[in-house]
């Protein structure tokens, strides 16, 4: 074996005897996308994470290899294997992932359009002043930029939208920039994958907030409640909306019949006096109704038509009971 095969022997024992101790001693890994990342760059962010964690790259074959071979410790890290493509490298740390995330993706650095790059973002050139000579018209006119001379230089009259999100940088369209003096794209580590403890989700779980969490909790307790009901399964979720619905039975039952239990009094009582109900009704919506809104009906009518006035109240009865509990709305 030469002397270049057996450092590079060396190197390759080195790597892996790091990698495989970082497996050990973390339990939280982020993998990042490096592209378009510069050496440079990269001593800049493994500075910034000095002391919150360590960022690691190297050949994806080994990096696999090594997970395989931890496995049989560490079975969990079997679910980072289908990740571990592409250009990435991989964090390690047992701080908190969401401020790791946060700095490692801050630190970015300015970069010009090169020619066959994939642009990241929307690229508008101003409208305005190039101090260019009029000699260059006839470059603004191939790419059908409105010009005119001004002062002996070319000025662009109006904001031109260069390029979207996805287009491919053409030669012309990366010339145009450098000359401008423009550089539009800012690189850097993107996180793709977070293993927390076993687990192994998307990053863009990280962004979740307590109350997104919550919201989605209350969801799923509202579908467990509605399916339930629906199929008359009565679980914890769903015995308020079944006891208030057996109440509201009770009450139709009550109302329509003589039968009359404490619950029923009042609202026989207002039944049996349209007005008095109609005054109820007016001074609740008015309560209710916001500062500088439109005044509430008057209960003037409330006499004219006893049976059809009769049902409305008795569906708004229902209805305001049901508000006692949330109502049916799953």
């Amino acid at each position: 074996m030469s002397r270049g095969e057996g450092r590079k022997a060396d190197r390759k024992k080195s790597y892996w005897n790091r990698l495989v101790s970082l497996l050990d001693e973390y339990t939280k890994v982020l993998i990042v996308a490096a592209d378009n990342v510069g050496s440079n760059h990269m001593q800049k962010i493994r500075k910034a994470m000095r002391g919150k964690a360590i960022l690691l790259m190297g050949k994806n074959t080994m990096i696999r290899k090594a997970i395989r071979d931890h496995l049989e410790k560490t079975p969990a890290l079997e679910g980072l294997l289908p990740h571990v493509h592409g250009n990435i490298g991989l964090v390690f740390t047992n701080g908190d992932l969401s401020d790791v995330r946060t700095k490692l993706t801050e630190l970015k650095v300015q970069a010009a359009a090169k020619a066959g790059s994939l642009s990241p973002i929307d690229v508008v050139v101003p409208a305005g002043n190039t101090n260019m000579e009029p000699t260059k018209t006839s470059f603004f006119q191939a790419l059908s930029i409105p010009t005119k001379i001004n002062r002996g230089t070319i000025e662009i009259i109006n904001d031109i939208h260069l390029l979207v999100v996805g287009q491919k940088v053409s030669l012309s369209q990366a010339a145009l920039l450098q000359m401008l003096g423009i550089k539009p794209f800012q690189y850097g580590l993107k996180v793709l994958t977070v293993y927390d403890n076993g687990a192994v989700y998307p990053a863009a779980v990280l962004d979740l907030t307590d109350d997104d969490i919550i919201k989605k909790f209350f969801q799923g307790v509202n579908n467990v409640a509605a399916v339930s009901l629906q199929i008359g399964y009565p679980t914890v979720v769903s015995l308020p909306h079944s006891i208030m619905n057996g109440y509201k039975h009770l009450l139709a039952i009550s109302v329509a019949t003589d039968y009359t239990f404490p619950g029923s009094e009042k609202i026989k009582q207002l039944l049996s006096d349209p007005a008095a109900f109609a005054a109820a009704q007016a001074a609740a919506a008015a309560a209710s109704a916001p500062a500088g809104g439109a005044a509430a009906p008057a209960a003037g009518g409330a006499a004219a038509k006893p049976k059809e006035e009769e049902k409305k109240e008795e569906e708004e009865v229902d209805e305001d009971m049901g508000g006692l509990f949330g109502g049916d709305d799953y």
